[in-house]
């Protein structure tokens, strides 16, 4: 097994890392002690062709493979855990779906828009009442003639407010239950569609999370996205995918408070000598490493299965479940490294600590991961 990067992967992952260090993870305290978007970083990132990374270059993309995109957003994550989530988001939830489920003229007028950072995208599935049973909606699809009527509420939607385009979940058949869910293309503007409150966060403040409210709500016949009552067989895949982007943003965090830590243990000094000098620093950073590089490649190997056309399902779960708790327990001990300091804002650590608590909730909680992981397990055994 070749464990290898290409050259063009490597280019890309050098590329962003230039912008990430340079332009973003400058502003990364500024944008949590604000809580303000930056959307200057993802105008210039359209510009730089990274909003479209992975869409198809006949419709303003760049068309790189998955591993290119992980390695992206590592990279971002690694120096701001909000735009590393935005733009996670923007292209897992919202581009991809168009890309794989979209007609050739809902590609046509949306992917480029997105792909050139002229627009952000969202996908609204989460609901007051429904988070991980996504089956459970509320929110309603009506034919009436050449539209289609939405009424519903979403929450906890990443990009909601801000989005151009959001790709809402709705229930066209509550009779099939899971099998009567649609999903439906709605831009801003559309009357009838209003966001509501950007949610108080506990971290990645500078990512703007929102409720979405839907009131007799018309949208045009042919905003329906793929065919009717094929909403959930499209969300599911599109969260398969969204988890190795949620692997990778783990991955980033990680990183980023694994070398604060190392920083640190090599500048304090403690008893006559660098922390880094005690067996039990040195402990703590070698269960850190070791963690990462297992992380990076589980992550990695769900993006190549992905990229082969291999089902990814169980290994996107996997990387998901044990990247997002690895990165508890790294950002966990880089505090410890620091002591008081750690417990400081004006050390990174203390806002690594808070983004990543999200990376085992969202896009699949731990606990559901591990029913998803233990439903293939079973049934291959």
């Amino acid at each position: 097994m070749n464990f290898e990067l290409t050259e063009e992967q490597r280019m890309i992952r050098d590329s962003v890392r230039r912008f990430a260090q340079q332009t973003v993870a400058p502003l990364a305290h500024q944008t949590d002690e604000s809580g303000e978007f930056p959307a200057s970083h993802f105008q210039q990132m359209g510009e730089l062709g990274l909003l479209g990374l992975p869409v198809p270059e006949e419709y303003g993309g760049v068309g790189a493979d998955t591993i290119s995109y992980a390695l992206a957003v590592e990279e971002l994550a690694a120096a701001c855990g909000s735009t590393a989530l935005t733009y996670a988001a923007h292209t897992s939830l919202a581009c991809m779906p168009l890309v794989w489920f979209g007609n050739t003229a809902q590609k046509a007028r949306y992917l480029p828009h997105l792909a050139s950072g002229k627009g952000l995208g969202a996908f609204g599935l989460t609901e007051p009442q429904s988070g991980s049973d996504a089956a459970g909606l509320r929110t309603t699809a009506i034919r009436d003639g050449d539209q289609w009527v939405l009424n519903g509420q979403k929450m906890w939607i990443t990009s909601g407010a801000i989005a151009d385009v959001v790709l809402v979940a709705a229930v066209t058949d509550a009779s099939r239950g899971a099998h009567g869910i649609s999903n439906f293309i709605v831009e801003k503007g559309t009357p009838g569609f209003t966001p509501g409150k950007n949610e108080p966060k506990m971290g990645l403040k500078g990512s703007i999370t929102s409720q979405l409210f839907f009131e007799d709500c018309r949208i045009p016949a042919e905003n329906l996205l793929g065919e009717v009552n094929g909403g959930f067989r499209q969300f599911m895949k599109t969260l398969d995918g969204g988890r190795i982007s949620i692997a990778a943003c783990s991955l980033g965090l990680a990183r980023a408070a694994y070398e604060a830590a190392q920083t640190y243990a090599k500048e304090r000094r403690a008893f006559g000598q660098a922390i880094a000098g005690f067996q039990a620093i040195q402990f703590k950073l070698a269960d850190m490493a070791t963690e990462l590089e297992a992380a990076r490649l589980l992550t990695w190997r769900a993006a190549q299965l992905k990229d082969d056309g291999q089902p990814y399902a169980k290994a996107a779960a996997m990387a998901k479940l044990f990247a997002s708790e690895a990165a508890e327990r790294i950002c966990y001990q880089a505090i410890q490294i620091h002591g008081g300091q750690g417990y400081s804002r004006e050390y990174p650590v203390e806002r690594i600590y808070r983004d990543n608590r999200l990376m085992a909730i969202g896009e699949g909680t731990s606990e559901i991961l591990r029913t998803v992981i233990a439903k293939q397990i079973l049934k291959e055994a």
